[in-house]
């Protein structure tokens, strides 16, 4: 039997999870023997050891899902929904717990967590739950006959999650394959893979037969790569970085020509017009990229303002930022405003970014730097006057980092927000109606929100376009991507 891990969350609570790998409904320590060191980015101290999985480990969970596809693909739509539901009332149950998880290992500020990003997992399962037995098909005319078409479950998905909002990202694949008759093999990152273990206990609990969902813990490199690569495998759903997802679409390319979806980075633009209402834009500029330390990949990155308000949008912003302090420390603890960026090497990632940004002759408003010598925190900064072609404003960051500049007229703007290889998510602040139309009509997004940042809802589309990806997650949308259509054509016999 794998060992145990006890984690100390919300006020103290005690957690106890087990550290296997989650394969044919229990938990089995890695074939390999090999181990993840799971790291408290708020003091950068070691919380323990789980199994990463290795190559024969994947093999085994497919090898599971196999079995588990032949029960879960004839089970009737009511009962996938009351088993999602299940899990919905679990995740609420347990909500304190899983927090407690996302903020010992990711540094999620708890508050954020149990505020919305449960919320949003528990809507989720929800509103997929209520999809069950209402994924039709089409009857046709054709010449000499009638057709049908209906859609089919995929058969063994793989989903691999990021370490930024794991838990609800994790529900955007599970929902929708579950729903439509698949079979999951979840791979965790390695950086935030606590929430993943629960996670994978709850699907126990709510009933999920054996095979239906495995759950491993591993590096990319090995765990997700073997994932990417297997033979029998007929999805990956994959939200995270542009190389890794390149090597995704590779593998994919060179075994099965399995189907992929693609969530990846972005940089968002954020455009102020002068006829906005100033003190929201001021609001949501600030969330959008603050908001989990920037660490968000719709983060509104790049903040364009029109001229004839930029000085004082930046003067304002900049006095927000001193109005309202931060409160650096434990993202456990409520009171805590900032938390910390996932791991050491994101936060000299972020650091690094910021020093390219002081040398590129923009100016600095406020942060930075570090916070403390203790942890992985950074300040949030913010530079003006930015040029559009500086590395800062061209790159992702992932970081709490805004570049802001200046821009005349609605046809300029509109070139700037285009001019990116990314196109995730965008925001424009406006109270022209037509304006509002005719940007975001222009804007190349996956998704554009009007007097806000973001705006997550179980039923909206979710995805990008150009190198943000394709495919989508939440929404009908993403029921497309879990099925295949099938088409039965009749040939009509004449009377003899």
């Amino acid at each position: 039997m794998p060992a145990k891990l006890t984690i100390a969350g919300f006020q103290g609570r005690k957690i106890t999870l087990s550290t296997g790998l989650f394969i044919n409904n229990k938990f089995v320590p890695s074939s390999t023997g090999q181990v993840l060191s799971v790291e408290n980015p708020a003091t950068g101290e070691q919380l323990g050891t789980i199994s990463a999985a290795g190559p024969d480990d994947i093999n085994s969970a497919v090898e599971s899902a196999k079995a588990g596809f032949k029960t879960w693909r004839t089970v009737s739509g009511p009962t996938r929904a009351r088993l999602l539901l299940k899990l919905a009332d679990l995740l609420e149950r347990d909500a304190e717990d899983l927090a407690s998880l996302e903020a010992v290992d990711a540094g999620v500020l708890y508050t954020d967590s149990i505020g919305m990003n449960i919320p949003q997992a528990v809507g989720c399962l929800r509103y997929y739950a209520g999809w069950a037995g209402k994924i039709d098909g089409k009857t046709l005319e054709m010449d000499g006959g009638i057709a049908y078409t209906y859609r089919e479950p995929l058969g063994i998905c793989g989903a691999i999650v990021p370490w930024n909002a794991p838990l609800m990202i994790t529900i955007w694949k599970l929902a929708p394959a579950l729903v439509t008759g698949n079979v999951l093999v979840i791979k965790s990152s390695e950086l935030s893979p606590l929430y993943a273990l629960r996670l994978a206990e709850l699907i126990k609990e709510a009933g999920f037969p054996p095979g239906v969902v495995s759950v491993v813990t591993g590096e990319g490199a090995t765990a997700g790569q073997a994932l990417s690569e297997h033979m029998d495998v007929r999805k990956i759903a994959f939200t995270g970085s542009a190389v890794a997802g390149r090597k995704i679409l590779q593998a994919a390319s060179r075994t099965n020509l399995k189907k992929v979806s693609l969530e990846l980075g972005g940089k968002g633009p954020s455009i102020v017009f002068d006829d906005c209402d100033f003190e929201n834009a001021l609001l949501w500029t600030r969330i959008g990229i603050t908001a989990n330390n920037g660490q968000i990949c719709a983060a509104g990155s790049r903040i364009y303002v029109q001229a004839s308000i930029y000085d004082r949008f930046i003067e304002a912003y900049k006095n927000a930022a001193a109005d309202v302090p931060t409160v650096a420390g434990n993202p456990l603890d409520p009171s805590t405003t900032k938390g910390p960026v996932v791991s050491r090497i994101q936060h000299e990632k972020i650091l690094d970014f910021v020093r390219q940004g002081k040398q590129s002759g923009a100016k600095l408003l406020f942060g930075g730097d570090r916070i403390g010598d203790k942890g992985y925190f950074v300040q949030n900064t913010a530079f003006a006057d930015v040029d559009e072609d500086a590395t800062i404003m061209r790159e992702e960051i992932f970081g709490p980092v805004a570049s802001i500049a200046k821009f005349t007229t609605e046809e300029e703007v509109i070139l700037k927000a285009n001019d990116s290889h990314h196109g995730l998510s965008a925001a424009i602040f406006t109270n022209d109606v037509s304006r509002a139309h005719r940007v975001t009509e222009a804007l190349e997004s996956g998704q554009v929100t009007v007097n806000a940042w973001a705006m997550l809802s179980p039923n909206v589309p979710f995805g990008g376009v150009k190198e943000s990806g394709f495919g989508r997650d939440m929404g009908e949308e993403a029921l497309e991507g879990w099925t295949t259509v099938k088409a039965v054509k009749y040939n009509i016999l004449p009377r003899l």
